[in-house]
């Protein structure tokens, strides 16, 4: 998985590229951890994001549950099946997917 890395004063967009499953997920939350401390709005690009599993289905709250006190995060450009796997776990009800 590539991970790219925008930032723009307190706003950071993060775009993944491949799969984030059990391998990958502790890469992005390494980089969210390291990343998140001045960060006030975190956006997701998933338009390369080709495959996500319950390893980074937890990131993305570990994600959420630090921004959700700082600000806010969304996803953006999730494809068909990703936003399937959102659906079907209820993510959908949680995350901001825009």
């Amino acid at each position: 998985m590539r991970i790219t890395k925008i930032e723009n004063g307190a706003e950071l967009t993060v775009a993944l590229e491949g799969r984030l499953d059990t391998t990958t997920a502790p890469l992005l939350e390494n980089e969210l951890s390291a990343s998140l401390g001045d960060v006030n709005e975190l956006t997701l690009d998933f338009d390369h994001l080709e495959y996500i599993s319950s390893a980074g289905l937890r990131v993305l709250l570990f994600a959420q549950k630090i921004m959700s006190k700082k600000g806010g995060m969304k996803i953006v450009n999730a494809n068909e099946m990703v936003m399937e796997v959102f659906d079907v776990t209820g993510f959908s009800d949680i995350l901001t997917i825009a």
